[in-house]
């Protein structure tokens, strides 16, 4: 079955300019171009589009899905799989953010009081499902089941006052990011002091800290483009950057 962009369009339900859009950033290519200048969609990009409608589901930027989309080895069996497991989860995430919400409502007409922990629990747990979902096959892989289960254990204990102080510290991160880019140098006291804020925003999950995690961390984040991505959207370039000028901090102290 071959379809016109209006044909997948009304298939689909995605617009016609969406996927003249995605053609132009090289995110899902037409089969072929006919004689009279049309774009033909086949099987395989009908498969693909699902996929992308799944990743965007799933809040995944165009950029991280072109690039899991093109990594060599990509598997659409493994990533349905993948997708299926982290719908599940974010149903469960919905779930908890319900929950909330009726104790807050209940709290509200007379009822139970909430606990501070409880207030900000399922917000806590989004955070976790999120950099499980994005990052955590390969965190897992790199440092072990138990490292990450300790880090999401640590994160699921905080307080309201230290998850706040920790969104506080992600955001002094990127705004250091951008001004220790701009030196141009990540042996600079601007990269230097970036380090200092990233080590911070670690430590609010890690139970150790040690400069060899950290450096491979900052190496992850160059190899893998979905790491490169978050940081590269504040910056572009910033996260080689940020890895030298993490590797300059271990060389050196």
């Amino acid at each position: 079955m071959e379809y016109t962009v209006s044909q997948l369009a009304k298939l689909s339900g995605v617009s016609g300019r969406t996927l003249r859009y995605y053609d132009q950033i090289g995110l899902l290519k037409p089969a072929r171009i006919n004689d009279s200048g049309y774009r033909i969609y086949r099987a395989r990009e009908v498969d693909i589009l699902q996929q992308i409608l799944i990743f965007r589901e799933l809040d995944i930027s165009l950029e991280e899905i072109d690039a899991i989309l093109h990594q060599p080895g990509f598997d659409e069996t493994e990533a349905l799989k993948h997708h299926y497991r982290n719908l599940q989860e974010k149903r469960n995430r919905l779930d908890n953010i319900i929950a909330t919400v009726e104790k807050m409502i209940a709290s509200r007409e007379g009822g139970d009081q909430m606990s501070d922990q409880e207030k900000f629990a399922a917000f806590k747990e989004k955070m976790i499902e999120e950099n499980e979902q994005k990052y955590g096959q390969e965190i897992r892989e790199k440092y072990g089941d138990r490292t990450v289960n300790e880090s999401n254990a640590k994160l699921r204990e905080m307080s309201q006052e230290d998850y706040r102080a920790l969104k506080q510290v992600e955001e002094e991160v990127f705004a250091l990011l951008k001004q220790a880019y701009e030196t141009g140098d990540p042996e600079s006291d601007l990269a230097q002091a970036l380090v200092l804020k990233h080590k911070e925003w670690l430590m609010y999950s890690w139970s150790s800290y040690s400069k060899e995690a950290h450096a491979g961390l900052a190496e992850m984040y160059v190899a893998d483009q979905r790491f490169t991505a978050y940081y590269d959207k504040y910056v572009e370039g910033g996260t080689a950057f940020l890895r030298d000028a993490i590797v300059s901090y271990v060389n050196n102290s």
